[in-house]
């Protein structure tokens, strides 16, 4: 692993995206609650939330990340759906590969979930469309009677 300890906390968001192809019949028992599994959309957005916290489990040289936010949208068209993951954090290190991960187990349990009903699914464009990184300032209190002052983080 790498070390980042000399690096100062940066505010980082990556988004990552993804496409599943899905046929129109798929689509249409999504939208009607009608797949046996369940509520397919619902459970991708857990499961690709759940996968994000664990990506330095998954993947072996990740470093563990405080992730302050970790969102999953769904948006269906004409052919399928394009699953946008939105990773947050306050950290040394960058948190797309959070995005990522998210993004994948969230299309794999929609395949997962339609499997039965539909044989031409096909996972595509996974794919990193955001990062940044932004300094973070760090609060410092000298006492309860004390004037606020902000200062950047040693680097």
């Amino acid at each position: 692993m790498v070390d980042v300890s000399d690096k100062p906390l940066s505010a980082r968001v990556a988004i990552a995206k993804g496409k599943i192809k899905l046929q129109r019949k798929t689509l249409e028992l999504i939208s009607g609650d009608q797949i046996a599994k369940g509520n397919v959309f619902a459970t991708a957005r857990i499961a690709g939330i759940q996968a994000a916290k664990q990506t330095a489990q998954l993947i072996p040289l990740c470093h563990t990340l405080p992730l302050s936010e970790v969102k999953i949208d769904i948006a269906t068209s004409v052919g399928g759906a394009e699953v946008t993951c939105v990773a947050r954090t306050v950290a040394q290190t960058g948190v797309e590969m959070e995005a990522l991960v998210g993004v994948t187990i969230a299309m794999l349990t929609i395949y997962d979930m339609c499997k039965a009903v539909d044989k031409d699914m096909r996972i595509s464009d996974v794919r990193l469309v955001v990062k940044t990184k932004r300094p973070v300032a760090a609060a410092v209190h000298d006492g309860p009677n004390q004037s606020r002052r902000v200062r950047k983080p040693p680097q």
